[in-house]
């Protein structure tokens, strides 16, 4: 299921930091709820967004390993990933467009972190981090170019960007291994996600799962390199962009 950890608006009405902030301050009574418009209800369960390196997911250790001199760690939510780095004496700057993902960010340690979008960052960084589908954050299909020619311009000499995302054609599988998508539908990776905390409904969003190929393709046309570092078990991936 989607992760909306780090699409580039400011919540509405923040139910994501919400939850994190009653997790955090011992108030946890029930999870993250979300869906979108392929797929049913599925619980996001709020202990899985405060877990210890250990309990992530092989991608993510990876992208963590890689990273490097000054980072900035994109949709930070509870802070995990940069805590981590910070324990291993990284550098890091960490920004999530939730105020309650910033708080306990702050609240758990992380040294540098703030309320702010993606394309409004203008700090170079030898490092940036786009982890829990990282391409989610692009929307759309057709928004790629611009996130990533500003990503771009984040980077100092000799950076990277550590991205991962899925391959989701197989939700679109019927029982006797046929597709049944709309060849005139916009791409089958952009969806329309929804999250719920507490009976209370957030502003639906756009999501985008991003296949390697098509990142590939759209790397080559801002002139950044794409390279495959890891496939996961389930359709996903990390690349690495310099």
């Amino acid at each position: 299921m989607p992760n909306l950890i780090g699409q580039d608006k400011i919540f509405m009405k923040d139910l994501f930091g919400k939850a994190l902030l009653d997790y955090h301050n011992g108030n946890y009574t029930e999870d993250i709820v979300t869906s979108t418009n392929i797929s049913d209800e599925d619980d996001l369960p709020l202990p899985y967004l405060f877990r210890s390196f250990n309990e992530m997911p092989k991608l993510e250790q990876q992208a963590l390993k890689l990273a490097k001199d000054t980072v900035l760690d994109v949709g930070c939510g509870s802070g995990s990933h940069s805590l981590w780095l910070e324990n291993n004496g990284v550098e890091v700057k960490a920004i999530d467009r939730s105020q309650g993902a910033i708080e306990v960010a702050k609240q758990r340690g992380v040294t540098h972190a703030e309320v702010q979008t993606l394309l409004n960052e203008t700090a170079t960084f030898d490092t940036i981090l786009l982890l829990m589908n990282g391409t989610g954050i692009f929307q759309e299909l057709s928004q790629v170019t611009t996130y990533l020619t500003h990503l771009k311009s984040l980077l100092k000499p000799n950076g990277q960007i550590l991205i991962d995302s899925s391959d989701i054609a197989y939700m679109y599988e019927d029982d006797d291994g046929g597709f049944w998508m709309d060849t005139n539908a916009n791409y089958y990776g952009e969806l329309d996600y929804f999250l719920s905390y507490k009976g209370e409904n957030e502003v639906p969003m756009k999501w985008l799962y991003l296949d390697f190929n098509t990142l590939h393709t759209a790397c080559k046309t801002v002139g950044l390199n794409c390279e495959l570092v890891l496939e996961g078990e389930h359709f996903d991936y990390l690349a690495r962009l310099t």
